[in-house]
């Protein structure tokens, strides 16, 4: 089958030349901080599949990085290499490449460092300048959303961001489809492909220059398109199996040629997830007579009892539940057992309908059609 899926695919994208080795070249960032004389300024980027952290002494109120990159990079500039939050005034991202840049930054306001030489930085600058008035209007919704310390009441508040958000897409979705020789249209989609659909991503990518297809980025929304593909309509069901909530083997293959199957992907927090719950219900009530089935795919693998309370709770224990298969190895995640892998999921809840004979008819939620179209195609089917 993954043969298959790979010619299908084929059919609809031009395939990015993975053989192609990409060179390294030389790199410089010459730095002047104000506000700061002695320490050490801290540059952090990927590096193949590497993180790299490099570090640079200040003397005078300059500094100096070197290195080597094979094409323009998302990195971040910061004070200490202990800052994590990404609000801290003393972290700024920045867009390196290849070349001789400059760097002006002055301590306390890193987030207004002003890069020269990466002609990325500058659209990616020009970018965020258009979605500046937006994100003014909408900082007291984000200030109320950092104070408020329920769950329930912080996820209502979030909700509000949708049209602020929904506002700054569309600026970006106008980015990707004029630049299909950028970088940063490559690095926007990593970020926007999890909440389209298909057909979508793929007109994205197929629209992108050789170079960007074969960038870094590039590959990784090529592999995404991929996972996406093997979790919508037309494509066989990655098979899985688990130990269910009441410590029973389930497989997927119990039920073809039996009954239809909505794989619910949810998790205890996920506050949509949990009201769309008695909508569920409802369906089910309705048609597991009929031959559906629901299974219920948790990505509660830290916390089960709070994934077990949450079944109880909300009543839905009526059909199989298991977990997501995700396992905590040292400070490394075990990812061999994880059900999501093959179904595209990126956010949650996410639906995805398989027929009795294994194949996937409907997807709903992330990259999906919504529950209204969910509801209408089981009435098409039961009724």
């Amino acid at each position: 089958m993954k043969k298959l899926l790979l010619y299908s695919l084929a059919v609809f994208l031009s395939l990015p030349g993975f053989a192609q080795k990409n060179v390294l070249s030389p790199f410089s960032i010459s730095g002047k901080i104000t506000g700061k004389k002695t320490g050490y300024v801290y540059l952090f980027y990927p590096m193949g599949e590497a993180y790299k952290t490099d570090s640079a002494a200040i003397r005078n109120g300059a500094f100096l990085f070197k290195g080597k990159l094979t094409e323009p990079v998302a990195g971040r500039i910061a004070a200490s290499k202990h800052i994590r939050d990404s609000d801290d005034p003393n972290m700024g991202e920045i867009f390196i490449g290849p070349g001789n840049m400059s760097l002006s930054v002055t301590y306390g306001a890193f987030k207004k460092a002003v890069l020269k030489g990466s002609l990325s930085n500058d659209e990616y600058v020009a970018l965020n300048q258009q979605k500046e008035p937006i994100r003014k209007e909408m900082e007291p919704v984000l200030v109320a959303y950092r104070k408020e310390k329920d769950h329930e009441k912080a996820a209502a508040i979030r909700e509000q961001f949708e049209p602020f958000n929904d506002r700054m897409d569309k600026i970006d979705e106008t980015f990707i489809s004029t630049h299909p020789d950028s970088y940063i249209s490559a690095y926007l989609m990593r970020f926007k492909i999890g909440s389209m659909k298909l057909a979508e991503a793929k007109a994205v990518y197929n629209n992108w220059t050789e170079r960007i297809k074969n960038s870094a980025s590039g590959i990784d929304v090529y592999k995404e398109i991929l996972e996406l593909e093997s979790g919508s309509p037309g494509s066989v069901a990655k098979a899985f199996s688990a130990t269910d909530i009441n410590g029973e083997k389930l497989s997927l293959a119990d039920f073809k040629g039996k009954k239809y199957v909505l794989v619910d992907f949810w998790a205890s927090w996920c506050v949509p997830c949990r009201k769309g719950n008695p909508h569920l219900l409802s369906l089910y009530g309705k048609y597991k007579d009929k031959g559906l089935e629901i299974v219920g795919i948790s990505d509660d693998d830290s916390n089960p009892a709070a994934w077990k309370k949450a079944v109880e709770k909300d009543q839905i224990g009526v059909w199989k539940h298991v977990l997501r298969g995700v396992k905590l190895s040292g400070k490394d995640y075990d990812m061999s057992n994880d059900i999501t892998k093959g179904y595209g999921i990126h956010s949650l809840p996410t639906k995805i309908l398989i027929d009795k004979e294994g194949v996937i008819v409907g997807r709903y939620g992330g990259g999906g059609d919504n529950d209204e179209a969910m509801d209408k195609k089981l009435a098409e089917i039961f009724n």
